[in-house]
Parts: C-alpha cells; sequence; structure tokens
C-alpha cells in the first residue's frame, strides 16, 4: 500500500468506524522547504525567500490557522479532513489522479495549496521519474517516508511565482476562497507552464438537498457564508472557473466537467455509497472549519453561534430524504504551443 493511502486510508476507517457507531449514513528523506537543489541537482523550486513570521500559527476559538488572514485551519483535525477529501476524490474518480491527460515521461508538477499533502505523495509515487513540488502556507505533518521526488515548501501563491523552472502540470484543487485575485494566479501559472502544459483546478460548490425548503439551516448557513466572503473579498462559488476568467490569462480552456459528490448512503451503486459516506465525513468536519473564522471575524458572530448553527445544518443534511450533495468542477486548461 502506498504512503498517502495508508495515510488517507486510516483517516477514514476512523472516521467511518466513529460514523458507524452513531448508526448514521453518514521522508526515506525528509523533504527540504530550503528551496535549495537536492543531490541529484534538480531544483526544488522557488529562489523567493518569504518572511516566517506571516506563517506562524494562531489560534482562535480552539482552532490554529496559518496566519492572521486565511480562514481556513491548519490543525490536526483539518489535516485527517484534508487526507479524507483525498481519499474521496480517489474513488470519485476511479483512482484517478487528474482529469488532465498526463504523458508517462511528465517530468515537472507543481501542487498549489497541497495541504496534507497527500496528492502531491501519490502523484510521486506514480510518477517516479517526475519531480512534484508541493506549495502551501504552512506546514503539515508528513510521514514518515516521503516519495524522494516529491519536495515540499512554504509558498504563498498570491505573491510573485518565481520558479526557475517551467511545468509540464499544475494542479489546484479546493481552493476557491484562499485567493481575492484568481486572475493572478491564472497569470502565474500562464508564465510557469511549459508550451503545452496543462492547469487543472478542481473546486467544490455549496452544499444542496433535494428539497431545499425542508433545509432552512442549511440555506441560512449558505447565504451566510457568502455574506461573510463577499465582505472579505473572495468566494466560496465556482466563479473563479469560469471559461472567460481562466482564459483572460493567455490559457487555452480544453474541458470542464461537473460531477455531484453524493452525501451520504442515498446511492444505489455501492462505490457512490463509499463516495458518499466519505465525502459526508469530509462535509461535516468542514461546517466549522469553514464557517468558524468567517463568520466571527466578518459578521461578527460568537463562536458558539457559529457552532450552533452548523450543528443545526448537520441535522438538514443528515435527515432521512435530504439526499444532499455538492457539486465539484474540474477545469482543464492547457498553455498553447507557439505555433498555435
Amino acid at each position: 500500500m502506498s504512503t498517502s493511502q495508508g495515510r488517507a486510508i486510516g483517516a477514514r476507517d476512523a472516521l467511518l468506524a466513529a460514523l458507524n457507531e452513531e448508526e448514521t449514513a453518514l521522508q526515506e528523506s525528509r523533504p527540504d522547504e530550503s528551496g535549495n537543489s537536492d543531490s541529484s541537482g534538480r531544483s526544488q523550486a522557488s529562489t523567493k525567500s518569504i518572511s516566517g513570521t506571516i506563517f506562524e500559527p494562531h489560534i482562535e476559538n480552539g482552532r490554529q490557522y496559518a496566519n492572521a488572514n486565511y480562514y481556513m485551519p491548519n490543525d490536526d483535525a483539518e489535516e485527517t479532513r484534508l487526507s479524507v477529501v483525498h481519499q474521496s476524490f480517489l474513488l470519485l474518480l476511479e483512482d484517478e489522479l487528474t482529469m488532465a491527460r498526463i504523458p508517462d515521461d511528465i517530468q515537472r508538477v507543481l501542487d498549489v495549496g497541497t495541504g496534507s499533502g497527500d496528492w502531491a505523495i501519490a502523484m510521486g509515487e506514480r510518477y517516479p521519474n517526475a519531480e512534484i513540488v508541493a506549495t502551501d502556507i504552512s506546514s503539515y505533518s508528513q510521514p514518515p517516508t516521503v516519495p524522494p521526488n516529491v519536495f515540499f515548501q512554504i509558498d504563498d501563491a498570491r505573491e510573485e511565482w518565481t520558479y526557475g523552472s517551467a511545468f509540464d502540470l499544475i494542479h489546484i484543487r479546493c481552493l476557491s476562497g484562499a485567493f481575492s485575485n484568481w486572475a493572478h494566479i491564472y497569470h502565474e501559472a500562464f508564465r510557469h507552464l511549459k508550451a503545452g502544459g496543462m492547469i487543472e483546478v478542481v473546486d467544490m460548490g455549496l452544499i444542496g438537498v433535494v428539497e431545499p425548503s425542508r433545509a432552512s439551516y442549511l440555506s441560512i448557513y449558505n447565504g451566510v457564508l457568502r455574506s461573510a466572503a463577499e465582505k472579505a473579498g473572495i468566494t466560496v462559488s465556482l466563479e473563479h472557473l469560469r471559461k472567460t476568467v481562466v482564459e483572460a490569462s493567455g490559457l487555452s480552456v480544453l474541458r470542464t466537467t461537473t460531477l455531484e459528490f453524493p452525501l451520504g448512503n442515498h446511492p444505489d451503486d455501492s462505490r457512490l455509497k463509499m463516495v458518499g459516506k466519505m465525502a459526508l465525513i469530509a462535509a461535516l468536519e468542514g461546517l466549522e472549519s469553514t464557517a468558524l473564522r468567517l463568520l466571527t471575524k466578518e459578521l461578527e458572530w460568537e463562536p458558539a453561534s457559529v457552532k450552533d448553527l452548523c450543528s443545526k445544518v448537520v441535522q438538514d443534511i443528515t435527515r432521512r430524504g435530504a439526499r444532499a450533495s455538492v457539486p465539484c468542477q474540474f477545469l482543464v486548461a492547457r498553455k498553447l504551443l507557439e505555433l498555435e
């Protein structure tokens, strides 16, 4: 079993066990983060040095955050949730890591906002001859052994990207609210892709149910989340995946695909039923993770009020017949060859 699968499955099994009890449907070498070259001479990425002070952990309302601004936590609970999210994607995509068509001889891959690093590690295991650069604004714990071709580093994608060599593939997943200026992200991606290289951006929308009128707390949650995000200058929607937004950078959109993540065991298909169970775990754990800092900071809610709303949303999502789901959009774009 691979390192990434072992960690994700361990997190999954622990949470699935807890879920079932409640009877709900619910490195051999340690990577160098310095940005230097390893013994093989391969560049480990950015020439930029970012001040460590902006990455000092912040503790608020019982959760740890990477800095004073980004609204998602980076504590152990969030790391476990991210591993379950990764495993959910593997099941949804039938063990594929991306919808982009990857050549066997791919050389360089960039994973922006890598989080727990599961995707980057899986890519390193699957493509051992490729160099995988995985960046984030904070450092999560990594398993004892990491593929020698996977390099983790602290970096802020909102700043200028300064990688010395271009990439064949840039991967960005579940970062809709991370950036207020997606035009900048696409511009930098265009600059750092090889001609013919691809970028895949994957994001989820808001939770929905088949009968919204019977899920009043979910409607309130989604509404206040949108309001808080708008006040913060970010989005929790899928607007950044519009073709016009992406192609303004010079990239050419190849395709967009929307899949539904079921939440719970309501699908008839056995694979989707397992996807639903795992996605439900991630969704329920993510309610507070997503809302706590946004609502307390932007809308001045009391932490207890946020947690109370989240607990009521859980009831809306898990009630019999809710058939809750989350839309997930995959966008693959390409940097055209010079003669195209």
